[in-house]
């Protein structure tokens, strides 16, 4: 009986570690050279003519 209290304290902590992981990561900025990427990716849809929907097939 003991050893399932200690895996249940065992994942409730690793759970709490990784949900502030996750949070951390959402409060990051997106990076700049991400941010550069996607503006060249929509600039050569907008010169191949595609738009909205058509330039994610």
């Amino acid at each position: 009986m003991a050893q399932g209290q200690e895996k249940r304290q065992r994942d409730s902590v690793i759970d709490e570690n990784l949900k502030k992981v996750y949070e951390d990561m959402l409060d990051q900025e997106v990076p700049d050279r991400f941010l550069e990427l996607l503006s060249q990716l929509k600039d050569q849809d907008e010169k191949s003519g595609k738009t909205g929907r058509e330039a994610d097939e």
